[in-house]
C-alpha cells in the first residue's frame, strides 16, 4: 500500500492577532522539528469595514488580551502603542495584503515575512497599517521594495487578501490561530487556537504515525479524533 505523505501544514492567522503572535514560537519549533512546509493563509481579523478606532475602551480590551498572551507564551509586547489617541484604526487589511503579495512574489519567504511583521507590530511598536513603513519592513526580503509598496495599495492586491479570508472560512476556520495538516488532498485540524509546542508535539507524532498508509481520513478532524 502506498504511503500517504504529509504535504504541508496550513497556518491560518493574522499579523495583528495577539494570540497568533503568542503562537509564533510554536510555529517556529514545528518548522524546525517536523521539516514539513508551512503555508500561510490570512484569516482576516478586523479588515477594512470591520476595523475599530483605538479609543480608551479598545485599548483596555487589547491590553487585557496582550497581558494574557504574554503570560501564556512569554512573547514581548510594546504597550506604548496602546496610548495612541489620534484616530488610529485597528485595521488588519494592509498587513494581510502584504503577506498575500509576499506569498505570490517570494513564496518561500512568506512565513518569515509574516513573523517579521508580527514582531514589528507587537514587540517594536511599528504601525504595520501604514504603507510608509513597508520600505523598511521589506528590508532583507528578495523583492523590489518600491514596486511592492506601490502594488500592495492597488485593487488587485486587496482582492487577493480578501480571497484568503474566504479560503479560511472555507476551511471551517473562524478564529485564529488555527493550524491544519494537509495529507494529500485531505485536511486534519491540528489546533484551533493557541497551544504551546509541547502540547502538540506527541499527539502530532502519533497522528502522523497512525496515518501513514491509511486510505481514509475525515475531511476535517482534530488530532484527537473528534470530527
Amino acid at each position: 500500500m502506498p504511503e500517504t505523505i504529509a504535504s504541508e501544514f496550513v497556518y491560518v492567522g493574522d499579523v495583528m492577532c495577539s494570540w497568533c503572535w503568542g503562537f509564533a514560537p510554536t510555529l517556529e519549533k514545528l518548522s524546525e522539528n517536523f521539516q514539513i512546509p508551512i503555508s500561510v493563509v490570512n484569516g482576516g481579523l478586523r479588515p477594512g469595514p470591520d476595523a475599530e478606532v483605538l479609543d480608551d475602551r479598545m485599548a483596555e480590551f487589547l491590553g487585557q488580551h496582550w497581558l494574557h498572551v504574554s503570560e501564556a507564551s512569554g512573547q514581548p509586547f510594546d504597550r506604548t502603542f496602546l496610548e495612541r489617541r489620534d484616530g488610529w484604526r485597528y485595521d488588519t487589511e494592509l498587513p494581510a495584503i502584504a503577506v498575500t503579495m509576499m506569498r505570490r512574489t517570494a513564496p518561500d519567504e512568506t512565513l518569515r515575512f509574516f513573523s517579521s511583521l508580527q514582531r514589528a507590530f507587537y514587540a517594536d511598536g511599528v504601525d504595520v497599517t501604514d504603507p510608509a513603513e513597508y520600505a523598511q519592513l521589506l528590508s532583507g526580503f528578495p523583492v523590489d521594495r518600491e514596486a511592492f509598496v506601490e502594488e500592495m495599495q492597488g485593487t488587485d492586491a486587496k482582492w487577493a487578501a480578501w480571497e484568503d479570508f474566504e479560503a479560511a472560512r472555507g476551511m471551517g476556520v473562524a478564529g485564529f490561530p488555527a493550524l491544519l495538516l494537509r495529507l494529500d488532498d485531505r485536511l486534519a485540524m491540528v489546533t484551533r487556537g493557541y497551544a504551546p509546542y509541547d502540547q502538540l508535539e506527541m499527539p502530532l507524532v502519533d497522528f502522523l504515525r497512525d496515518q501513514i498508509g491509511q486510505e481514509s481520513l475525515g475531511t476535517v478532524c482534530s488530532i484527537d479524533g473528534v470530527c
